[in-house]
C-alpha cells in the first residue's frame, strides 16, 4: 500500500509542476505578443500620429511630413499636443465671441447712429406736408432743423467711408516735410469762435521744440489734430483748459492732447479708439459727432507706423498722446 501510495503521490505532483511550466509559458507568451502587438502596431501608430502633428505644426505639406521627427517620447508629446491643441480652440472661440459681441455693439449703434437724424428729418418734412404752414418762421426753423441732420448724416457717411478705406489700405500716406508748430496754430485758429462760447482756452507748449519738422502726410495729421482737439472740446469743463504739448524724442515727436474734463472710466480705455464706441452713450449722442473720430485717429497715426495711447483719470482730465518721425529721419 505505501508503495502504491508514493507512486500516486509522485504522478500527482509531476502533473501539478506540469500545469504550473504550461501556465508559466503562456503567461510568457501572451506578455511577449501583448509586447509585440503595443510596440509593432499601437506604439508604431502613436508614433506616425505624432509625426504628422509635429510636422504639419511645423507649416510642411502632407507628404514631408511623415518619417522625418520622431521624439524619444511621443505618447507624453502627443497629449501635450492635444491640450495645446484644446487650449487654442478655447482660445479661438472665446476671440470670435469677442468679435460676434463687437460686431452686434457695432451694428446696433450704426443702426442708431443713422435712425436719429433720419427720423428727425422725416418728422420735419412730414409736418411740413401735412400743414398748411404759413408761418414762414417756423418753416424756416423746420427746413434748418432737418438740413442740420443732413450735415450730420453727410459727416457720418463720409467718416465711414474714410476708415473703411483707411482700414483696406485704399488711402495711402503722401509724407512730406513740414513744421509742425506751424500747423497745430493753423488747427487752433479754426476753433476760435468756439472755444470762446465753450469759455475754454487752449495753452500750445514746445519743450524744446522751435523749428522742427515732421515727416509726414500733412493733410491727414491735420486731420488728426483736429480730431483730437474737437473732442477735448467736446467733454472739457467750463472755463477749462486744453494743453498741446510737443517734446523731442531721437527721430521722432510726442505729441500730447490733454484736457481738464470730465475723464474716462478705466475699463473703457482699452475700447476708446472703436468704431462708435462711447463710455457715455446718451451724454455722447447730446453733443454730437460720428463717434468715428477716434477710430481715424488710431488708423491714420498707425499708417504712419507711429504709435497712439490715451491715459485717463476720472474727474481729472484725459492725455491722448502720439508719435510723428521727424523730417531728418524719415520712416520705411
Amino acid at each position: 500500500m505505501a508503495i502504491i501510495a508514493a507512486t500516486i503521490s509522485f504522478y500527482f505532483d509531476n502533473d501539478i509542476k506540469s500545469a504550473g511550466l504550461i501556465v508559466a509559458a503562456v503567461f510568457v507568451f501572451c506578455f511577449v505578443l501583448f509586447y509585440y502587438l503595443v510596440e509593432k502596431i499601437i506604439y508604431k501608430k502613436i508614433k506616425l500620429i505624432y509625426k504628422l502633428i509635429y510636422n504639419l505644426k511645423m507649416d510642411k505639406d502632407l507628404k514631408s511630413a511623415i518619417g522625418e521627427y520622431v521624439s524619444d517620447d511621443p505618447l507624453n508629446d502627443v497629449e501635450q499636443q492635444v491640450k495645446d491643441w484644446a487650449r487654442d480652440k478655447k482660445t479661438e472661440i472665446e476671440n470670435l465671441q469677442k468679435v460676434a459681441k463687437y460686431r452686434k455693439e457695432f451694428l446696433a449703434n450704426i443702426s442708431h447712429e443713422f435712425k436719429t437724424p433720419l427720423f428727425t428729418i422725416q418728422g420735419y418734412i412730414q409736418s411740413l406736408l401735412d400743414d398748411d404752414l404759413d408761418d414762414k418762421e417756423l418753416i424756416k426753423k423746420f427746413l434748418e432743423k432737418a438740413d442740420k441732420n443732413i450735415e450730420r448724416l453727410s459727416v457720418l457717411i463720409n467718416d465711414l467711408d474714410e476708415i473703411s478705406k483707411l482700414e483696406s489700405g485704399q488711402i495711402k500716406v503722401n509724407s512730406s516735410s513740414f513744421e509742425v508748430s506751424l500747423l497745430v496754430n493753423e488747427i487752433i485758429d479754426l476753433f476760435t469762435e468756439r472755444l470762446k462760447t465753450a469759455q475754454i482756452k487752449i495753452v500750445f507748449k514746445k519743450e524744446g521744440l522751435f523749428k522742427t519738422t515732421v515727416f509726414a502726410d500733412m493733410n491727414k495729421i491735420r486731420q488728426v489734430f483736429y480730431n483730437l482737439i474737437d473732442n477735448a472740446i467736446k467733454y472739457a469743463k467750463v472755463n477749462g483748459t486744453i494743453k498741446i504739448t510737443c517734446f523731442e524724442m531721437d527721430d521722432r515727436i510726442l505729441v500730447e492732447v490733454t484736457d481738464d474734463g470730465i475723464g474716462i472710466a478705466e475699463q473703457h480705455l482699452s475700447r476708446v479708439f472703436e468704431r462708435f464706441y462711447r463710455t457715455d452713450a446718451s451724454r455722447s449722442r447730446q453733443i454730437g459727432g460720428s463717434g468715428l473720430g477716434l477710430a481715424i485717429v488710431k488708423h491714420i497715426i498707425e499708417a504712419h507706423h507711429q504709435t497712439i495711447n490715451v491715459r485717463s483719470t476720472e474727474g481729472i482730465g484725459t492725455t491722448f498722446a502720439f508719435t510723428l518721425p521727424m523730417a531728418k529721419k524719415k520712416f520705411s
